[in-house]
């Protein structure tokens, strides 16, 4: 290892290394607000460290990692994201009984494993992400121990989690027994020689297939999703929303262009029905759901739908549509799940909609913020949303998808509706008091928090041009 080999994977040490500093940390002296700082310091040291490894690339280090300004641009939206969640935690968790201090571990070492992710080009540091990612994530869903639906959620994840790795490896080994390699580029390059893809390849990339679609939560494999979703600590669910996902399809993307997939008729069919059913799918039991949490969690299924659009579109844009809907979802997101954490408190979550009655007549600035973050999920002009549906639209026209684009244009119109009725809910008058426990905490960090995303959220809409600029930058790189 050089010295530009340690400076190049600078986030992902900042990050690896604070887990073990805040592991000593807790071991030593046991403080929700010490190591609460301690995280975001962490968090804001790994940002600044994407800033000197912009200029040492494209750089790689062979065989397992390669650090390209996709990568760059991937890690810093993942560092960026964890501190938001960090800064919307503090006041969650330290309204509850149980030991807050291992959470900010957990969440580093879940952030670690993201890193790996979206550098990673080769099997091994594929796996060691994922788990990384994937171990974490077990303890953390299951972290409120005395809370309803925890344990649950937790072993859901935990037994899916462990038969979809079981899926991945075993298609990992038929892959590399036939093509010898483990590597993305020499799986591609291998592939190129052969005319038609054998059967043995096939049954690997359909078992990856499983493995990665487990993680991502689209149809057939996203049962667990509204049961984790509702179970886990709110953060927790926008880690798993964002940043987790996210993580996986970059891997995704990056294996899919190395491989040449859009080469193969067959994979490509295989994705574009996943696409369609996640859309429909997801957006349909959307319809049916009164719990917020399970709500958003469909409609992560859906959305999911919409970027492989633009990942089925064949085009250049397509890649950059996703990039830039990766960001305005991430921002979305949290956001959203934001305000579902001010609004808890340590007796139950605020995670119905008849919850949020009226809302808007008693605390205006947070009924406010979700109602941005809502439009913009549900993709309404001058927010961020908005121009992330419209660029991935415009990757479907450039790659002629006409019919993807049909599908995604009417699961946007069933969309809007359960969106609305959230927003609708919020500025009914109503007599009866909000629950007890729909007492909005906010303090300065929450408020500078919700007010940044809203800015993000509007200026991305408003002006996406600078944005756009740097992710098609970023594309000319990974051609």
């Amino acid at each position: 290892m050089t010295f530009n080999d340690l400076l190049s994977l600078g986030p992902l040490l900042n990050i690896a290394g604070a887990s073990v500093l805040a592991m000593l940390l807790v071991a030593i002296w046991r403080n929700h607000r010490l190591v609460y700082y301690f995280t975001v310091l962490a968090y804001l040291l790994a940002l600044m460290s994407v800033v000197p490894v912009a200029r040492l690339l494209p750089h790689e280090i062979p065989p397992l990692v390669v650090i390209d300004l996709f990568a760059l641009f991937n890690s810093g939206a993942i560092v960026g994201s964890g501190l938001i969640i960090v800064l919307l935690s503090y006041n969650y968790f330290e309204e509850r009984e149980e030991r807050k201090e291992e959470y900010y571990l957990l969440l580093l070492l879940a952030t670690a494993g993201a890193l790996v992710l979206v550098i990673s080009r080769h099997f091994m540091s594929l796996f060691l992400g994922l788990e990384m990612l994937s171990i974490s994530l077990y303890g953390l869903i299951a972290y409120l121990r005395a809370r309803e639906r925890s344990d649950e959620a937790g072993i859901k994840y935990l037994i899916l989690a462990a038969l979809s790795s079981a899926f991945l490896l075993f298609g990992m080994a038929l892959v590399y027994g036939f093509t010898g390699h483990m590597d993305f580029p020499g799986i591609g390059a291998y592939l190129r020689e052969t005319e038609t893809l054998p059967v043995s390849v096939i049954a690997g990339f359909g078992l990856m297939l499983i493995g990665i679609g487990f993680k991502l939560g689209v149809v057939p494999f996203h049962m667990w999703a509204p049961d984790i979703y509702e179970g886990a600590p709110l953060p927790v669910t926008a880690f798993v929303a964002t940043i987790s996902k996210g993580g996986v399809l970059v891997l995704l993307i990056r294996f899919y262009q190395d491989v040449n997939g859009k080469e193969y008729t067959m994979l490509w069919w295989i994705m574009a029905i996943i696409a369609v059913i996640s859309m429909f799918a997801g957006n349909w039991l959307a319809l049916t759901q009164q719990n917020i949490k399970r709500l958003l969690a469909y409609s992560s299924i859906a959305h999911l739908g919409y970027l492989l659009v633009g990942f089925l579109s064949g085009a250049q844009s397509g890649l950059e549509a996703i990039a830039f809907y990766l960001v305005a979802y991430f921002v979305t997101s949290i956001g959203a799940f934001g305000v579902l954490i001010v609004m808890s408190s340590s007796v139950q979550d605020a995670e119905t909609v008849e919850d949020y009655r009226g809302l808007f007549w008693r605390y205006p600035w947070v009924a406010l913020v979700f109602t941005v973050m809502l439009l913009s999920l549900a993709g309404i002009p001058l927010t961020a949303g908005f121009i992330g549906k419209f660029y991935i639209v415009m990757a479907g026209v450039d790659g002629e998808r006409w019919f993807l684009l049909i599908m995604l244009v009417i699961n946007s119109v069933i969309g809007l509706y359960y969106y609305i009725r959230i927003i609708a809910m919020m500025f009914r008058t109503s007599e009866t008091p909000l629950r007890t426990y729909i007492k909005p905490a906010l303090p300065l960090a929450g408020n500078i928090t919700l007010g940044l995303l809203v800015v993000v959220l509007i200026g991305l809409g408003v002006y996406p041009t600078r944005m756009m600029q740097l992710i098609q930058e970023m594309m000319t790189l990974i051609k």
